[in-house]
C-alpha cells in the first residue's frame, strides 16, 4: 500500500496547527491507503464568519471563537483526496484512520462527523465531515 503525500498547499495550511494535530496528520499521512488534502488550518475571524453565513460553520468567529480560530489552530478540516463530497465512505475510511493514530499518539481528539464521540454518526444535526479538533 503506498503512502498518502501531502501537497505543498496542505503543508503550508497544517503548519498553522497545534503541534498535536501537525503530528497527528503526519502519522496519517504514512498509514491512510489514499491521498487527503488539508482543506484549513488557522482560519481568520472573517473566513469565521463567512462560513457561518453560509450555514457550513455554527460558530461566527465574533461572538464565539472556534478551535480554527486558536493560533496555533486546535482543528484542521481533511478531505479524501480528489475530493467528491458525496462520497461518505472515503471520509469515513479516512475517519477511522485518523482515529486510529490518534490513539496511538494519545491525542484527545473529536471529529466533525460524531460531535459526542460515541460512535453513532446518525445523532447529529449538524455534520462537519473533513473537521478534526483538539479536545480540551
Amino acid at each position: 500500500m503506498a503512502k498518502a503525500k501531502l501537497g505543498e498547499t496542505s503543508i503550508r495550511k497544517l503548519s498553522t496547527c497545534h503541534p498535536d494535530i501537525i503530528k497527528l496528520v503526519r502519522l496519517v499521512e504514512k498509514r491512510a491507503p489514499f491521498d487527503f488534502t488539508v482543506l484549513e488550518g488557522h482560519r481568520s475571524v472573517e473566513r469565521q464568519k463567512e462560513l457561518f453565513d453560509q450555514g457550513r460553520s455554527q460558530i461566527d468567529g465574533i461572538t464565539r471563537r472556534g478551535k480554527h480560530n486558536h493560533v496555533p489552530s486546535k482543528a484542521v478540516d481533511l478531505a479524501p483526496y480528489p475530493i467528491d463530497w458525496e462520497d461518505s465512505k472515503r471520509f469515513m475510511v479516512l475517519g477511522g484512520v485518523i482515529l486510529s493514530c490518534a490513539k496511538e499518539l494519545n491525542i484527545p481528539i473529536r471529529w466533525g462527523a460524531d460531535w459526542d464521540m460515541d460512535g453513532d454518526y446518525n445523532d447529529h444535526s449538524f455534520v462537519d465531515m473533513p473537521h478534526w479538533e483538539i479536545m480540551e
